[in-house]
């Protein structure tokens, strides 16, 4: 009897064993599928957000477009829907919103490139880790702090150099615009220099190249697709941006492509507009998803160019 029940013992060690493996490779698929479902809700959120985005633009736009026609919309020299003589053409808005793009694109893009070529290709790690979370502090500060700055500090300054400067133009809203850009673009070029191999940089070493000439003539092209990602990254950010210009740029619709005129911006509009002085569902209000349509379209635009200059110039290593 004693052997027997030994032996019972012995079998139902591994038994044991197994079912406690079975029990934890359970809980362990369990908490998979709750993580597995979170992820995909969280996904689902972000896809359900935009859909939701394009589907209200879309509606009101449509209903927009009953009152006024797509060729006003789009050629008309005048933008004045809350006037009597209401007039609904596009083109003033378009034009403030890609002049202040523009002035921002040219302080931001060489600036934030040469930054980036700075901190992967010749800032010490400690200058790097140093210098890199002060950059990106710029990207914290709240825009209209960044509006107040270019109203009362660089349009002044600009005035000393310019004296028939207007109090509210497009130059400096759009200069502190490219300052405030500036960690965007710096950030996502570094990144993707940073990924360009070492190997690269050796070579271009073993034939006599400088750090420099490596920087600019190897490593620079071999990020290109990063590059364009950042530079994308910030077109995106200033045709989207509001409170600056909404502050410093004013927000009298005129149809200049001169820096040093004042102007609004479709985001600025937007602004003026959704503040609630206007009844919900009138033509004014409807206008501002009019607006905001045309400016999604333009951000879809440069992504879409983004995405196919990515896929053109991407480098795999």
């Amino acid at each position: 009897m004693t052997s027997i029940s030994q032996a019972d013992r012995i079998d139902a060690v591994p038994e044991k064993f197994v079912s406690d493996r079975l029990a934890r490779r359970q809980v362990r698929h369990a908490k998979e599928r709750v993580i597995e479902s979170i992820l995909f809700l969280a996904a689902f959120v972000s896809v359900a957000t935009t859909v939701g985005i394009v589907v209200i633009l879309l509606k009101e736009s449509l209903d927009f477009f009953q009152h006024v026609s797509l060729w006003d919309f789009l050629t008309d020299t005048q933008w004045t829907p809350l006037f009597a003589d209401a007039h609904y053409g596009i083109v003033p808005l378009l034009s403030g919103t890609l002049v202040s793009s523009a002035v921002a694109l040219l302080v931001a893009i060489p600036l934030g490139t040469i930054i980036a070529i700075y901190l992967s290709e010749f800032a010490p790690f400690t200058v790097r880790e140093v210098a890199k979370p002060f950059l990106e502090m710029l990207g914290g500060v709240p825009t209209i702090v960044y509006g107040y700055f270019a109203l009362l500090f660089v349009t002044p300054l600009l005035q000393m150099l310019y004296p028939e400067l207007p109090g509210f133009n497009l130059l400096s809203a759009g200069l502190v615009m490219g300052i405030m850009i500036i960690p965007y673009v710096s950030s996502v070029s570094e990144d993707a220099m940073r990924a360009v191999p070492m190997a690269l940089r050796e070579g271009s070493y073993a034939m006599g190249a400088t750090r420099f000439q490596t920087a600019i003539r190897v490593v620079t092209p071999a990020a290109f697709s990063g590059l364009a990602a950042a530079y994308i990254l910030g077109i995106s950010r200033a045709v989207g941006e509001t409170m600056i210009l909404a502050v410093a740029a004013g927000m009298q619709p005129n149809l200049t492509w001169n820096p040093l005129e004042p102007a609004a911006t479709i985001t600025a509009y937007i602004v003026q507009v959704a503040l609630g002085d206007l009844p919900h569902g009138s033509i004014g209000y409807q206008s501002i998803f009019a607006a905001g349509l045309t400016l999604a379209l333009v951000t879809l635009l440069f992504n879409v160019f983004g995405h196919l200059l990515r896929k053109r110039y991407r480098q795999v290593y």
